[in-house]
């Protein structure tokens, strides 16, 4: 297996998954994407129902990651899987149990991890991969990441006591919740170091960009990524489709649908690649906040990137995101993976004009026809409602992403536009969002234990302006000492 950068050049070399593991972004600006992807056919997904349902999510993991990665050995991935989605880090072996909802949708629970939110699911596979890689290379490794809530924590909680790692992680000042704030700043380790910028999560992805494009700076001090930029993290997020199948359906013939709330396009285009690779999906919903990007340009075909100022402050903050870094990955399927095309799309006119434009083409029919898109958005007052609703229909607490993106899927579902079987995929414990919790339904989320002490904790965050220069000299300082 090779990969390629979605604006590359057709004469550039193709890199192992080792290579791109600790690059992040490609040197143009691009993002790795396999030169194909391998197919699974009835045979192979009968076997890995079996081998989930009887040795559990680890080796499922390894089935899955295996067909992407052939420059580590198969014992060593194997442990590595085995070590990342233990019962110990997720309370079981089935790590993303599916439970039934109220209207016949099913809960995929991505939440069962050390931080609470779906990220763990990748995270901690990504923190095995980064200290193995490094140990066999005998190099440092600085990650430079972004959040807008939980990529944050979940990094630093896979990433701390790993050998040759710092993790240096912007936040948008004031725009997440307390408990997410305290979950990151309450980590007094000198490998961790939290920014609390001046700006919105845009404004934090832009910095990382900015950084991660300056290829002097990014390989003097082993600048690595842990966002959903980097492959091995959206490669970890497509064993939880595949298992969402199995327990859903698990019939090679017999189809299923997600509903997933995004803002980066993470998360969603997992669902894309395990798709594209031939398990049994039917229809992609996108769900997403008021800041309603995605959803825009499924309805007319238009990605139009909004900026700081015109980024609401949502009860769903993990979304407030109107720059989502993933969507060229799909873009680049989407046009026949013409890198000419992308780089047209992305840096002529979306760098120039802060949107294009594929209405009316044939590229826009076959996102919903060909790949299975379709898209919704929720307001406050929506999720507010879904919570309220599947509360009381079904005894089970959301948290207001998945409130979104329940309520896209119901409105898809009343539409005639999906059908059964229909996942919508969990984001985070209710705990963390415990202010709309309440507002929805009068109850106090309940803290896992884990969690007691968490609001107790210090704080151990440095403020600076909106200004990747101000980044950069952090990072020396640093690791210069």
């Amino acid at each position: 297996m090779r990969y390629i950068s979605t604006r590359g050049l057709p004469t550039d070399s193709p890199r192992t998954f080792t290579e791109i593991l600790l690059a992040g972004l490609a040197p143009d600006g691009g993002l790795y994407m396999p030169v194909e992807y391998p197919q699974v056919d009835e045979e192979m997904l009968a076997r890995w129902a079996k081998i989930f349902r009887e040795e559990g999510y680890a080796a499922l993991a390894f089935e899955v990651m295996s067909l992407y990665i052939d420059d580590i050995p198969a014992d060593d991935l194997r442990a590595m899987c085995d070590r990342a989605y233990s019962e110990a880090n997720f309370g079981s072996v089935k790590v993303a149990p599916l439970t039934q909802l109220s209207d016949g949708v099913s809960l995929l629970h991505l939440s069962n991890g050390p931080t609470a939110a779906f990220k763990d699911m990748a995270m901690q596979m990504l923190g095995q991969l980064f200290e193995y890689v490094l140990a066999k290379t005998g190099r440092e490794l600085n990650i430079l990441g972004a959040t807008s809530g939980d990529t944050g924590s979940s990094a630093e909680y896979a990433m701390l006591g790993k050998a040759g790692i710092r993790v240096f992680m912007l936040t948008p000042a004031g725009r997440m919740t307390p408990f997410q704030q305290a979950q990151m700043y309450g980590l007094d380790d000198p490998s961790i170091i939290n920014v609390a910028l001046d700006g919105v999560f845009d404004d934090c992805q832009d910095v990382v960009k900015a950084i991660s494009a300056d290829a002097d700076f990014k390989e003097r001090y082993s600048i690595g990524a842990v966002n959903s930029i980097n492959w091995a993290r959206l490669l970890a997020q497509v064993v939880y489709y595949v298992a969402a199948w199995i327990q859903a359906s698990g019939t090679p013939r017999n189809k299923v649908s997600f509903s997933v709330p995004t803002g980066n396009f993470g998360d969603v285009l997992a669902g894309h690649v395990a798709r594209s690779m031939g398990v049994p999906i039917d229809k992609l919903i996108v769900a997403t906040n008021e800041n309603n990007v995605l959803d825009e340009f499924f309805r007319t075909g238009v990605y139009r990137v909004r900026s700081s100022e015109q980024t609401f402050k949502t009860s769903s903050p993990s979304m407030d995101i109107s720059k989502a870094s993933n969507f060229e990955r799909f873009v680049f399927d989407l046009v026949g993976r013409d890198q000419a095309r992308v780089r047209e799309l992305f840096v002529d006119e979306l760098g120039a004009n802060g949107e294009f434009s594929l209405a009316g083409t044939r590229e826009l029919r076959d996102a919903k026809s060909r790949f299975g898109f379709l898209s919704g958005s929720s307001t406050h007052a929506d999720r507010l409602d879904s919570i309220r609703t599947v509360y009381r229909q079904s005894r089970v607490m959301i948290d207001p992403h998945t409130a979104d993106a329940w309520k896209v899927a119901l409105d898809a579902l009343r539409g005639g536009a999906v059908e059964h079987p229909l996942v919508v995929l969990e984001t985070a414990l209710p705990v963390k969002f415990a202010e709309t919790i309440v507002e929805a339904i009068g109850v106090e989320p309940e803290v896992p234990e884990r969690f007691a002490s968490v609001m107790d904790a210090g704080r151990t965050v440095v403020d600076l302006p909106n200004d990747p220069e101000a980044v950069k000299n952090l990072i020396r300082s640093v690791v210069e000492g």
